[in-house]
C-alpha cells in the first residue's frame, strides 16, 4: 500500500559491451529505461538481427487467432525447422478466408431464405415463354387491396403462390416490366438462380468452411512454439529500442532508468560482474520518476482498480486501500439484496479456479469476495432477498436495522458516505501536504463539508446551526486568507492573495456537486430493490390470475425479472462504484496523474 521509492541509476561500459550490457539489464528486470537521445535514432549496431521483417502486432494478432478454434491440437514444443514468419502468414491468411468463407455461407442462407416463400422454381428459357418474362412481388397485407385493383387495370396475367401472415407473393407475367408507378410496391428482384442452384452453391460454401476450419485446428498445434519465438522476438524489440535509448562515444556507452531502491544491491552485483561503472541519484524536484506500486496480493485488486483509471504521480500517495474497501461498499449499496449477493457469490465459486490462472483473475475474485461479503452483510440488514422481507418472527427480521423505503433515511446515509470519503481524501492531502498553503486548502474544505453535514443532520437544533456556521465561516476564511502560495513582498501582494482565496472559493459548487452525486447510491439501490418487488408481484398476480400454465408463466417471470434486475445492478454497481472514486474521490485526494513504471525485462521464459 505504497509508492515504492526509485533512485535514478546511470550505468557506463565500454561500447563494444553495448550489446552485454543492454541484454543484461534486460534479464534483470528492474529498470524502467530513460532516453538519454531520440529513440526514433535507428539503433545501427545495436539491431538485432532475430527481430521479424514481419510486424510483431501481425504476431500477436496470430496468435489471438489459433487460440480462438474450437479443439485445440496437442501442442509441437520442438521443432527446430519451426518457421515464426510463415506460421504467421498461413496463420492471418486462413483468418482471410475464414472470414470470407462465413460471410459466403451467410450471404446464401440468406439468398435462399428469400427464395422460399416462391417455391422451388426454375426460370424457363426466354424462348419457352414467347417472349414474356416473369415479374416478382411481395406485397404487405397493408397493401394487398391496392395492389389487386392495381392489377385489374393493368390487365396482365398475374398468380399468387403463397401468403403468409405478412406479406403476399405474387407473379406477374408480361414482355416488360409493369409501370412501376401503377403499382403500390416495386417488384421483388429474385435473381436467375433457382433455390436448388442456391442450395447446391450453400452445400459447396458449407464443405469450404468446413476445411477453412480444418485447416484452423491443424496450425493451433503451433501455439506454444509461436508464443514462445513471439517473446524471444518482443525480447529482441525491446532490446533494440534499449539501445536506442543509450548515449554513445568512441569509447564508452551511457545508460539511465529508474530503479526501485531495495534493488540497488541486486545492481551493484550486476555492474560488479560485468565492470561497468554505475552512480545512484536521489530525484530531483525537476524530475518525474515513473510510480511502481506495490501491494499485498490479497489486496492488489485495488491498486488494479486504481491504474484501470490513472496511475498516481511518484510524489503523490497510493489509494489503492481506500479504493478496495470503498468500491466494495457502493457496490454493496447499490445491489441492496442479500438474494442477489448470494447468486452472485455461487457464480464466483464456481470461476473461482478458472480466475486463479492469471494474477489479474486472483486479484478481481479477491476483490469480488469482500464486495460481495459487503453486499451480503447489507442485504441482510436492509432485509431485502430477492426484493421479499424476512418474516416478522424470524431471526433475519431482527437483523434488519435500514429501511429503504425511507426516503430520507437514506438520503441522509448516501449524504454522510459522501462526505466521509471526502473528508477523508482532503484529510490524507492534509497530512501529507507541506507549508501552511498546502494544508490550509483541504483543511478549510474539510470544515466546510463538516459544516454542511452538521446543519444537515442537525437541522432545527440550536447547537446545529450555531456549529454548523461556525464551522462554515471558519472554514471559508481559511480557504480565502491562506490557501494561496504568492509570497507577500509588496502591498499590492496582499491583494492579489485575496484574490487568488477568492478563486479557490470557486470550487464550493464543485464540493456541493461532488456531495450530491453520493445520493446515487440510494436511487439505484432504491431502483434494484423496487424493480424485484415489482417482479414478484407481477408473478403473484399472474398465479392468482388462475389462467393456463399460471405457475410456470410467473416462473419464468421471476427467472427472467430477476435476472434482467440483478445484470442491472452488477453494472450500476461496477459503473457507478468506480465513478465515485475515480471522479468525486481522486478530484479531491489525488494532485495529478503519474507515469506508470514498465521494466526493461525478459518476456521469454527460460528454458
Amino acid at each position: 500500500m505504497t509508492i515504492v521509492p526509485l533512485s535514478k541509476v546511470t550505468v557506463i561500459g565500454l561500447t563494444a559491451d553495448k550489446h552485454d550490457l543492454v541484454e543484461g539489464l534486460q534479464q534483470l528486470g528492474c529498470v524502467h529505461l530513460i532516453p538519454l537521445h531520440n529513440p526514433q535514432q535507428d539503433s545501427g549496431e545495436g539491431a538485432e538481427p532475430f527481430v521479424s521483417s514481419r510486424p510483431i502486432e501481425d504476431a500477436r494478432k496470430a496468435l489471438r487467432y489459433l487460440g480462438d478454434v474450437r479443439r485445440l491440437r496437442h501442442q509441437t514444443r520442438v521443432d527446430a525447422a519451426f518457421d515464426f514468419d510463415r506460421l504467421i502468414a498461413e496463420a492471418l491468411a486462413n483468418r482471410g478466408a475464414k472470414r470470407e468463407a462465413e460471410d459466403r455461407v451467410l450471404a446464401l442462407q440468406a439468398r435462399l431464405q428469400q427464395l422460399e416463400p416462391w417455391g422451388d422454381f426454375v426460370l424457363p428459357d426466354l424462348d419457352h415463354l414467347g417472349g414474356q418474362r416473369l415479374w416478382f412481388y411481395r406485397v404487405p397485407q397493408a397493401k394487398a387491396k391496392a395492389f389487386r385493383q392495381a392489377l385489374a387495370q393493368l390487365d396482365t396475367p398475374w398468380q399468387q403462390l403463397y401468403e403468409s401472415p405478412r406479406h403476399l407473393y405474387v407473379v406477374l407475367i408480361a414482355a416488360a416490366e409493369p409501370n412501376a408507378a401503377a403499382l403500390p410496391v416495386p417488384r421483388s428482384r429474385v435473381g436467375s438462380e433457382s433455390p436448388a442452384t442456391v442450395r447446391c452453391q450453400l452445400d459447396a460454401a458449407r464443405s469450404a468452411l468446413e476445411e477453412v476450419e480444418a485447416e484452423h485446428e491443424a496450425l493451433s498445434r503451433w501455439i506454444f512454439l509461436l508464443c514462445r519465438h513471439l517473446a524471444r522476438a518482443e525480447d529482441a524489440q525491446a532490446r533494440a529500442e534499449a539501445s536506442a535509448m543509450t548515449r554513445d562515444d568512441d569509447s564508452l556507452v551511457q545508460l539511465q532508468g529508474w530503479l526501485p531502491r531495495r534493488e540497488l544491491p541486486r545492481l551493484e552485483a550486476f555492474t560488479a560482474s560485468r565492470g561497468l561503472a554505475w552512480l545512484a541519484e536521489t530525484p530531483q524536484p525537476r524530475d518525474t520518476p515513473p510510480t511502481l506500486l506495490e501491494n499485498p496480493p490479497a489486496l492488489s485488486g485495488g491498486q488494479d482498480l486504481v491504474t484501470f483509471y490513472e496511475t498516481p504521480a511518484y510524489r503523490d500517495w497510493d489509494p489503492s486501500l481506500l479504493v478496495f474497501f470503498s468500491f466494495a461498499v457502493f457496490f454493496a449499496m447499490i445491489l441492496a439484496d442479500a438474494g442477489y449477493a448470494l447468486v452472485l457469490a455461487v457464480v464466483v465459486g464456481l470461476l473461482w479456479r478458472s480466475m486463479g490462472r492469471t494474477a489479474g483473475g486472483r486479484h478481481f475474485r479477491i476483490q469480488a469476495l469482500v464486495g460481495l461479503s459487503f453486499a451480503l452483510i447489507y442485504g441482510i440488514l436492509a432485509g431485502s432477498y430477492f426484493g421479499i422481507p424476512p418474516a416478522a418472527a424470524s431471526p433475519l427480521a431482527a437483523l434488519k436495522v435500514i429501511n429503504l423505503n425511507d426516503y430520507d433515511a437514506m438520503m441522509k446515509l448516501a449524504l454522510v458516505v459522501g462526505a466521509l470519503h471526502l473528508l477523508l481524501a482532503n484529510g490524507i492531502v492534509a497530512v501529507r501536504a507541506t507549508g501552511v498553503a498546502a494544508r490550509a486548502r483541504p483543511l478549510g474544505w474539510m470544515a466546510v463539508i463538516l459544516a454542511g453535514f452538521v446543519l444537515y443532520l442537525g437541522a432545527g437544533v440550536a447547537w446545529g446551526l450555531h456549529l454548523g456556521v461556525g464551522l462554515g465561516v471558519g472554514g471559508l476564511l481559511t480557504i480565502l486568507l491562506l490557501s494561496s502560495e504568492r509570497r507577500i513582498s509588496h502591498p499590492a501582494h496582499l491583494l492579489l492573495r485575496l484574490i487568488d482565496g477568492l478563486g479557490s472559493l470557486t470550487n464550493i459548487s464543485k464540493l456541493f456537486g461532488d456531495v450530491m452525486s453520493y445520493l446515487r447510491l440510494f436511487a439505484l439501490g432504491l431502483a434494484s430493490a423496487s424493480l424485484a418487488v415489482t417482479f414478484n408481484q407481477l408473478a403473484t398476480q399472474v398465479v392468482q390470475s388462475g389462467v393456463v400454465l399460471a405457475l410456470p408463466i410467473a416462473i419464468l417471470i421471476l427467472i427472467l425479472g430477476h435476472g434482467i434486475n440483478l445484470l442491472l445492478a452488477v453494472i450500476s454497481g461496477f459503473v457507478h462504484g468506480l465513478r465515485l472514486n475515480y471522479i468525486e474521490f481522486f478530484n479531491w485526494g489525488l494532485s495529478g496523474e503519474g507515469i506508470p513504471f514498465k521494466p526493461f525485462l525478459k518476456k521469454e521464459p527460460a528454458s
